[in-house]
């Protein structure tokens, strides 16, 4: 997959309905997000979504790609993602596994907020 092609994806997830969320994580998935209970597994995060208003908005930076070996890819990225008057910030990685040609799903993600200062 291309890099243009892989941050569309990535957006599409924070940006897309349960439904698309659902068509491209995969049933094996692990998550760590912020949130009790911190680890989740693939039906655990798209039930937790399912239950979440979706982001209107999302763009990344410091944006990382790696391709350790065919059909396998992982990305780093700084999030901030805005709904309503609602903003959020994290630091993501996320792993996404070729099943067949132009067919991608998700295997790994993971959410780190900075702390911040008080």
């Amino acid at each position: 997959m291309e890099d243009a092609r892989i941050w569309e994806f990535e957006e599409s997830l924070w940006t897309g309905d349960a439904e698309h969320y659902r068509e491209l994580i995969d049933d094996e998935c692990l998550m760590v997000l912020p949130e009790e209970p911190f680890v989740f597994s693939g039906e655990q995060a798209i039930a937790a979504v399912q239950d979440t208003p979706r982001w209107s908005e999302v763009t990344f930076s410091h944006q990382q790609v790696a391709r350790p070996q065919e059909g396998l890819i992982v990305i780093a990225y700084k999030a901030e993602a805005h709904r309503d008057d609602t903003g959020y910030v994290a630091y993501c990685t996320t792993t996404m596994r070729r099943l067949e040609h132009d067919v991608w799903r998700v295997v790994q993600h993971q959410q780190t907020v900075p702390l911040t200062k008080a």
